[in-house]
């Protein structure tokens, strides 16, 4: 028999018999709302949020970095580094979209190396990243838990082929340049020569949609001057168009290609730029044909003359 004092007055405990204590072993306080909790979650009366394993997770890598942080001071390379390890590394690349883009050259703006997480890329600047691409027009850019990036990607289109000195680019329809001209890939795209040629471009090919039998055979067009256009046919034969009035030009041609097939003689330009008067360029073996054609007409006359 023993009491403890208190302010209140000596507590006394009653004696216990061992037999029974031995019988029913009474828990601590804390101990017993555990076993009571463990007990509820067997029993299915206990419900466990869905995704609380999940959260869990991300919640005990975040306080990880958090407190690596605070010792190493380096917050990007911490988060990269802790998730990596838990499994989010970046491990796919699922690419659409590219016809003209190389996906080793996605990689590498990207800037994967392996180790790359997840969770701490940057979505809005790895598409900034992707459009500074030469035929990237815009990007779409999501992540797929845990390890895959998808990227869906919008190209421009090539409208033509601007030769300025002695280079060569692939152009937009509104004249902006996409890359240089590798190869004859783009061969069947009209070429547009010389300075200002290529922000003219879309507005010439407009104007030659009235024309359609004469653009289908248009293989390049020369900025003359900044001011008008030449049209080089596909059998050689170049077009001088005047700086204004472009329809009564090309209804004049239409006009003395129907009735005599100009086109198709040995000739080397039709001058459209008069109004008053049409010229025609023979080739050097036609002017040479003319030129005896007309001496032998010449003496011809001169028989007849001498005759009477």
């Amino acid at each position: 028999m023993f009491a403890l004092k208190s302010r209140r007055g000596p507590l006394n405990f009653p004696e216990q018999d061992p037999a029974a204590a031995g019988d029913k072993m009474v828990l601590p306080r804390p101990l017993r709302r555990v076993v009571r909790f463990l007990g509820s979650l067997a029993s299915g009366r206990v419900n466990i949020p869905r995704h609380l394993g999940s959260v869990s997770v991300v919640a005990f890598y975040a306080a990880t970095s958090v407190y690596v942080f605070t010792l190493v001071g380096e917050p990007l390379q911490v988060t990269q580094a802790v998730t990596s390890a838990a499994g989010f590394a970046i491990n796919n690349v699922k690419v659409s979209g590219n016809a003209e883009t190389s996906e080793i050259d996605i990689l590498e703006k990207i800037g994967l190396d392996g180790t790359t997480s997840l969770m701490s890329l940057d979505v809005a600047r790895t598409r900034d990243e992707l459009k500074s691409l030469p035929w990237i027009l815009d990007a779409e850019v999501r992540k797929i838990y845990p390890d895959t990036i998808e990227i869906k990607l919008k190209e421009k289109t090539a409208f033509g082929i601007w030769q300025h000195g002695n280079e060569l680019e692939l152009i937009e329809q509104d004249g902006k340049p996409i890359a240089r001209l590798r190869d004859n890939k783009f061969a069947h795209l009209p070429l547009f020569v010389g300075k200002d040629a290529d922000t003219g471009a879309r507005e010439i090919m407009k104007d030659l949609e009235r024309w359609p039998a004469m653009k289908s055979r248009v293989k390049a067009l020369m900025r003359v001057a900044g001011r008008r256009w030449d049209i080089k046919l596909d059998n050689g034969v170049v077009i001088k168009l005047p700086e204004r009035d472009m329809d009564r030009a090309m209804a004049e041609l239409a006009e003395f290609e129907a009735g005599q097939q100009v086109l198709e003689r040995d000739i080397l330009a039709i001058d459209l730029r008069l109004e008053d008067r049409t010229t025609v360029q023979l080739t050097a073996d036609a002017a040479e044909r003319r030129k005896k054609a007309v001496e032998a007409r010449a003496k011809e006359l001169k028989k007849l003359k001498e005759a009477i």
